[in-house]
């Protein structure tokens, strides 16, 4: 048992220790060892200290890595989301104008239609007045002077007569029965 401690703990370290006084031959082997005993020790330690911040600083690492990605992720979505609102704005804009636009359209329109009645109006009491003084004018002339057709026949006026009397003609043809 007690060799399995001394195995454990002191096994790697006197068999190195013992290598090196071997291999240097020093006039006092007993103090060489001793020394290089604690330079093994302050070494070793040394050894688990640098392992425990390399361990931290990979810890570290890892998290400024995971800190930075959710970085990114925030700024891309941020980004994302700056476009679309970006977006969102261009497209009301885009609808305002349009409605904007319509409502300038119907307007003009209505002014259109506005203008044309106005003309078809003035266009009509014209016509009106130029019918009027027309058939004015044409009231007092002949046939002949109100057509432009050749051959129409140039008679003065004409007035007819109410005869309540039965013609000639009329006449002739009861008495033959």
């Amino acid at each position: 048992m007690e060799s399995a401690y001394l195995q454990k703990h002191l096994g790697k370290c006197l068999i190195q220790g013992l290598a090196e006084v071997a291999r240097v031959r020093p006039v006092d082997p007993i103090e060489y060892l001793a020394l290089w005993i604690y330079k093994y020790k302050e070494n070793e330690t040394m050894e688990q200290l640098r392992k425990k911040e390399m361990a931290q600083l990979e810890y570290e690492r890892a998290v400024a890595l995971a800190e930075r990605e959710l970085q990114e992720r925030l700024r891309a979505e941020e980004l994302l989301f700056q476009q679309q609102q970006l977006a969102l704005q261009l497209e009301l804009e885009m609808q305002e104008r349009e409605r904007q636009r319509i409502e300038e359209l119907e307007r003009a329109q209505e002014r259109l239609d506005e203008e044309m009645r106005m003309k078809l109006k003035n266009i009509a009491k014209s016509e009106d007045a130029l019918h009027s003084e027309e058939g004015a004018q044409e009231a007092g002339k002949t046939l002949a002077e109100i057509s432009d057709r050749y051959g129409a026949p140039n008679l003065s006026r004409v007035e007819e007569v109410d005869e309540p009397m039965l013609s000639d003609v009329a006449l002739n043809i009861d008495q033959d029965l």
